[in-house]
């Protein structure tokens, strides 16, 4: 299906459902409807045709909403870039994907028309809000643009949107996504608008990412109310809960932990909740202890994907996250706990070899996917898409295994594992012996070189308020739990990890940083 259809559908069976709500708007679906058939003629006006990239930079709003599904009418490719992006890496990405009009908010135009003479496939410059000098306003184009309907053309199979990685090692990578790369999953796992039942989603996760673009998806199909925040801030987010009484979100580990965390956290009403879907980094096995006992009205479901895979993979549903039953059913959820579920039904999911033959049971491998809703490969990258996808299969550079229930236990990244002395040491595995430590706050493990043993294993930790970390004590706790060979050599204690906007713990800068041999 193409993924316009998604607004067209709902708009009919619920045309006066608020479809948005933002900074003091509240959007209807038939006025969301009518927002995007007028930008979708303005855009056309302003020379987009089909195969052309439309590309936006700004924080959540209602307009990345309308652009993509804009771009869809006309045939066109969304592209979203990540609004922290440096001028270099900004530059990178607009050389790379050349789209024809850039949408961005006023914060980032000075920046842009360093670069914009540089990109020579730019027709025009829209400002979301505001104005600028030379550039065209959003507000504008849209009330003035006929509202003439479009219909799109495009297959199913056709590219809908270019999505950058985060691209933590090197420039990113553009990821091409066809319709079906969305409506495969939305179709099989989301219900179409019901006029007797009213969701409320609240959107923080930034929408250059694929959470955020999976959530929209999810919500316009399903005809539920998106109440989005700019950005993640713990107060404002529990407020707009509270408000507006919000039934589901979509929350990172660090997201989450802010929100329990918080001093406010006992002062705001967030019985609402009904759903909580966590994922983009792992989840400590505590924080998520903490939040099902803080939050027991809420269930949680762990979504596992990536950019590649389009949406979630695999998924640890709320019955997993009942901590209910015997002492060994307990034991048997806690475990589960610290797993990303079981594959959807619409993906095929296995664990493989270096060779990429499938492993046995309880065995480390690569996880690799196939099925229709995957990436058709990176943007211009013959040699990186062919390294991905290989005999149909996607190779995730996940590390993991199953168990004999069919659940999957991540490893690690293949890049992160650590071999030590012949012996293969999944950093994660041992950051949830450190988080379980009750002077550990957050903890991230790397790799040291080592002329004796290839590598060795350190760990990057901060502490809890008000506590103080013992190097030596720490390795001592992680002996008593682990393998001897997975234990850390070394321990530094720093003030905070670098993460990406998502949560994820920048290794590569800690490798920068803490890669000096361990010195006995």
């Amino acid at each position: 299906m193409n993924t316009s259809e998604f607004l067209n559908i709902t708009s009919i069976i619920v045309p006066d459902r608020t479809a948005i709500i933002f900074d003091g708007k509240r959007i209807t679906y038939s006025d969301l409807a009518l927002r995007v058939a007028r930008l979708a003629n303005a855009l056309r006006d302003l020379g987009v045709n089909s195969g052309d990239r439309i590309a936006t930079m700004e924080v959540n709003c209602n307009e990345h909403i309308e652009a993509y599904f804009a771009a869809a009418k006309l045939d066109a490719i969304y592209v979203p870039i990540n609004f922290r992006a440096t001028e270099p890496e900004l530059e990178y990405m607009l050389k790379d994907s050349s789209p024809t009009v850039l949408l961005a908010g006023s914060r980032y135009t000075d920046m842009i028309e360093l670069i914009s003479a540089k990109v020579e496939s730019l027709k025009a410059l829209i400002v979301i809000d505001g104005t600028a000098d030379g550039w065209h306003t959003y507000d504008q184009i849209v009330s003035s643009a006929l509202d003439d309907e479009m219909f799109p053309e495009s297959d199913d199979d056709d590219l809908t949107m270019l999505m950058f990685t985060a691209g933590t090692t090197g420039f990113p990578k553009g990821v091409m996504l066809s319709h079906d790369s969305f409506s495969s999953y939305i179709l099989s796992n989301v219900s179409p608008p019901d006029m007797d039942v009213e969701e409320k989603n609240i959107l923080t996760v930034p929408l250059y990412h694929i959470a955020g673009v999976q959530a929209v998806m999810a919500a316009v199909y399903g005809g539920r109310t998106l109440i989005i925040q700019r950005q993640f801030e713990p107060v404002g987010w529990m407020t707009l809960v509270e408000q507006e009484k919000a039934n589901r979100a979509m929350m990172v580990p660090t997201m989450l932990k802010m929100i329990l965390d918080h001093e406010e956290f006992r002062n705001h009403d967030l019985s609402s909740l009904e759903v909580i879907t966590y994922g983009a980094a792992p989840m400590p096995l505590e924080v998520i202890r903490r939040a099902i006992a803080m939050l027991p009205g809420t269930f949680f479901i762990n979504a596992f994907g990536q950019t590649e895979t389009a949406a979630t993979i695999t998924m640890l549903p709320p019955e997993d996250h009942i901590l209910e039953g015997s002492d060994e059913e307990i034991e048997v959820k806690l475990k589960r706990l610290t797993s990303i579920g079981k594959p959807l039904e619409d993906v095929e999911v296995r664990i493989v070899s270096d060779e990429g033959n499938q492993v046995g049971l309880g065995e480390t491998g690569e996880i690799v996917a196939r099925g229709s809703r995957l990436m058709k490969g990176y943007w211009k990258q013959e040699q990186a898409t062919a390294e991905a996808l290989r005999g149909g299969w996607l190779y995730t550079g996940d590390l993991g295994y199953f168990d004999e229930d069919g659940y999957i236990f991540l490893s690690g990244r293949a890049k992160d594992f650590i071999k030590r002395g012949g012996e293969m040491v999944s950093p994660e595995e041992v950051e949830q012996v450190l988080h379980s430590h009750p002077a550990i706050d957050e903890a991230a493990i790397i790799g040291v070189p080592d002329i004796d043993w290839g590598e060795r294993v350190r760990a990057i930790v901060v502490a809890k308020e008000g506590e103080t970390i013992d190097g030596s004590e720490v390795i001592e706790y992680c002996r008593s739990r682990l393998s001897s060979f997975k234990k850390p050599e070394s321990v530094v204690v720093v003030d905070k990890l670098p993460r990406n906007p998502l949560g994820k713990v920048l290794k590569r800068i800690l490798r920068e940083d803490f890669n000096h041999p361990i010195v006995e």
